[in-house]
């Protein structure tokens, strides 16, 4: 039987009020994909610590936890290497905390499955930005220069000729609890295990244009606008979920994974046309938006700390020393047009979550597209 290990890597937490959030966000939900893992006999199983601080406060999920960067500047791959050195497992399922706490069962075996393979194989949530993956005959790895953080691992690992593939997407493979923003589409979408539902259900945490959003997407004469790295995969999976039609721009795919040498367009729209312009004609264009600002406000691939990206996810200027994204956020905030900011997962597994969650309480047909009609299966 081949030797397998599941690892959660757990990172650090700021001090502000939003990141305190997001940090109980995942630690809920990783005791929810604990339940899982151990319901599909996944040992042995550990949670990765960034510093000895936060694994004390998990202390009581029975469960080892190891401290990763020993004091040192976080390295998501030199980490994942030093627990394959220090185990040497046979297969190797990872996971970021904030991930993965959706998946079913079967999905589960599956992933499991997959990690015993007898050849050196990764099975990615996402190939392009990866929050969780499993990898079999793990210890090829340790022979590469694996990357700072999980982003780019797939890029990395076919670079280096191990055969990658990636799961089907869904709410289930897809979101990720990264910004507050996530925690309020997890909170209307009623989805989760115990830990995380207790957790969100008592969120003391409001945003004042997530219905308005929500009764759009069900809105047959509403136009909303999906602004950022939206997979066209899932683009078209939305459509067929939602009644609103929708619009919008792809932009800044890839921004975690590799530098590109082309400027986002609207990043220099907005920035030579001012926020309060971008949000007019935004709001000429569309009846709502659902944006993805990364890209949007990035500095030549830099971001400022999370507290400032994650007052302005909850449109709180007043909280946003970054006087670039105060002003856009005062902007968004007073736009004509309900408009929700996040990041990479509010326009990926988030709109999943936001597709099902807007049918929630309405008594409209929940299939409002026709499907195809194979004229060839027809004739035979």
């Amino acid at each position: 039987m081949k030797r397998l290990l599941a690892c959660i890597f757990h990172p650090p937490s700021g001090e502000s009020e939003p990141e305190r959030l997001v940090d109980a966000g995942r630690e809920a939900a990783a005791r929810d994909l604990i339940s899982i893992l151990r319901a599909a006999d996944i040992e042995p199983l550990l949670v990765s610590a960034a510093s000895r601080e936060n694994a004390g406060r998990r202390s009581d999920l029975e469960i080892e936890i190891v401290e990763t960067d020993g004091g040192r500047p976080f390295h998501f791959g030199e980490s994942l290497k030093r627990l394959i050195r220090d185990r040497r497992p046979n297969g190797l399922l990872y996971f970021g905390s904030g991930s993965g706490f959706l998946l079913s069962h079967e999905q589960v075996l599956e992933f499991r499955d997959f990690a015993r393979r007898d050849a050196s194989a990764a099975l990615l949530n996402n190939f392009y930005s990866c929050d969780y993956a499993a990898i079999s005959e793990v210890s090829r790895v340790l022979g590469f220069n694996l990357p700072r953080t999980d982003n780019p691992l797939g890029l990395v690992l076919a670079d280096a000729g191990v055969p990658c593939f990636a799961l089907k997407r869904s709410a289930e493979t897809q979101f990720d609890i990264d910004t507050p923003t996530d925690l309020l589409v997890l909170q209307v979408s009623e989805r989760g295990g115990p830990a995380i539902r207790s957790f969100v259900d008592d969120l003391e945490l409001s945003h004042p244009f997530l219905p308005k959003i929500l009764g759009l997407l069900s809105d047959r004469t509403a136009l909303v606008h999906f602004l950022g790295r939206v997979s066209p995969r899932t683009w078209t999976d939305i459509e067929r979920q939602i009644a609103c039609r929708t619009g919008g721009s792809i932009e800044g795919r890839g921004m975690r994974t590799g530098a590109s040498v082309h400027p986002p367009f609207l990043q220099k729209t907005l920035r030579e046309e001012g926020d309060r312009v971008f949000f007019r004609r935004l709001s000429q264009a569309c009846d709502g938006a659902v944006i993805d600002t990364r890209p949007l406000l990035a500095d030549e691939g830099w971001l400022p700390e999370a507290d400032v990206r994650f007052a302005s996810d909850l449109l709180r200027p007043e909280a946003i020393r970054d006087p670039r994204w105060r002003s856009f956020t005062e902007a968004a905030l007073d736009a004509e047009i309900p408009v929700l900011l996040g990041g990479h997962s509010i326009v990926s597994g988030g709109l999943y979550l936001l597709a099902d969650a807007c049918w929630k309480g309405r008594d409209l047909p929940r299939r409002l597209h026709p499907e195809p009609f194979d004229l060839d299966k027809e004739r035979s």
